[in-house]
């Protein structure tokens, strides 16, 4: 098995426990807060596992170039853009259509890495995807196949709008990294991973607290007084985003995010392990539709 595929696998779990913390502390910190925290309480591990890599194990770093700079900048803003709009989503609608329309992210890195990067993907590859994405539909309806025609037709609602949006800029942000990755001319995928990632968050932090201390200065004090609860929306941000950044390191963006999907079944999963509710008909289905769009995906690529 290629070792992007265990590595992506593990990054959609740590986005899944990430993202449902981060909509917990949704009811202390604002939009900007809650965004702000995956970075602030990020970057500092992430530029910690780098200098692990440098000292601890002789790694250097590779060269860092100005065209480098641009784009993980342009990654950064685009991942805390794209967050903002699908934490909003969640506020004007609910979690599942933020959910459902976010996800379309993997159909915009497939139009990136085609038709931008080069990178043009199997026709079954793409068959994976809209399989995928079906899937993801079923489960954020938790498995009522009655409430999929509402969804799908409730496009233009402010919350779907987001959603959708959310997921266009998140793809932005997942084609300049692979770019930006492509751009390290030394060393193996883990110090140009961890490279792209320190540099991005370290880049997000700075833009992010500049604008609250602008725009939302309370903030900056709520962030710090949650530390507790929110230190740990950073680092499992971090370890989702390290994988992330070491996977599109090593294979196109776009089949990296069409597997993370997985990540729709990690929920399902975990909520009947907790809640021991028998799953749905329909439940099954959108985990069997995520599980073979992925296998569709790795099969055809």
């Amino acid at each position: 098995m290629p070792l992007w595929i265990p590595i992506t696998i593990a990054a959609a779990l740590c986005q899944n426990i990430r993202t449902t913390m981060q909509q917990k502390i949704r009811g202390i910190l604002s939009v900007d807060g809650a965004n702000f925290v995956r970075y602030l309480y990020g970057a500092p591990l992430a530029l910690g596992a780098l200098a692990f890599l440098v000292w601890g194990t002789g790694r250097t770093v590779p060269t860092i170039s100005w065209t480098f700079l641009l784009l993980v900048t342009i990654a950064g803003v685009a991942q805390i853009v794209a967050t903002s709009l699908m934490i909003h989503s969640f506020s004007l609608r609910n979690f599942t259509v933020g959910t459902v329309y976010s996800k379309t992210e993997t159909v915009f890195v497939a139009l990136f890495a085609t038709f931008i990067a080069g990178e043009p993907l199997a026709f079954g590859s793409w068959m994976g995807i809209f399989v995928c994405l079906g899937g993801v539909a079923v489960l954020s309806v938790r498995g009522k196949l009655s409430d999929i025609r509402g969804l799908l037709a409730d496009l233009t609602h402010k919350g779907a709008v987001y959603g959708i949006l959310s997921g266009a800029v998140f793809a932005i942000a997942a084609g300049t990294i692979r770019e930006a990755s492509k751009l390290l001319p030394e060393g193996d995928f883990i110090i140009r991973g961890i490279t792209v990632l320190a540099c991005m968050n370290t880049i997000q932090v700075v833009l992010m607290a500049a604008y609250l201390a602008r725009r939302d200065r309370p903030q900056l004090g709520k962030v710090w007084h949650n530390w507790r609860s929110s230190i740990w929306v950073g680092i499992f941000s971090v370890l989702g985003s390290a994988g992330w950044a070491l996977a599109m390191t090593l294979e196109n963006a776009a089949l990296v995010r069409a597997v993370g999907q997985i990540e729709l079944v990690f929920t399902f999963i975990s909520s009947r392990l907790v809640l021991k509710e028998r799953p749905s008909l329909g439940e099954w289905i959108g985990s069997i539709l995520v599980i073979g769009g992925v296998v569709l995906i790795l099969v055809t690529r």
